[in-house]
């Protein structure tokens, strides 16, 4: 069993934090789960580019609005409720509205390694 509470993780190296956005990991990949959990805030009036090759993210957003554009392709907007799951290797670009942070719970498979480290090559073992 693992037991964790948010703030016990945002006072660890599990916290990581760049200009524009936060992301706490609750779960990594030494936890064996297969997968890895975050809870990610995108900082209010800010654009963030990522792009994970090889995983599949399930993102949940529970607070704050924005948008979210796939390079080269559509623009959704995000709110309180909203989910959309990225395939693999869906290059995007996360935008937070004015108003406030958006804070967002995310589930990467394969999980993620580390503070920025991600398993580009490993498998999928909730795929599998």
């Amino acid at each position: 069993m693992i037991v964790r509470t948010l703030e016990e993780c945002k006072n660890s190296e599990r916290r990581v934090v760049s200009e524009t956005w936060e992301s706490v990991r609750m779960l990594l990949k030494d936890d064996q789960m297969g997968f890895s959990f975050h809870i990610t805030t995108i900082f209010k009036d800010t654009e963030t580019h990522i792009h994970y090759k090889n995983h599949l993210e399930s993102v949940y957003c529970m607070s704050g609005e924005g948008e979210i554009e796939v390079v080269g392709g559509e623009t959704y907007p995000i709110k309180p409720g909203t989910l959309y799951i990225l395939d693999k290797h869906d290059e995007h670009l996360l935008r937070a509205y004015e108003g406030a942070d958006m804070v967002m719970a995310c589930v990467f498979n394969p999980p993620i390694t580390g503070q920025e480290v991600h398993d580009e090559n490993g498998v999928y073992p909730l795929v599998d």
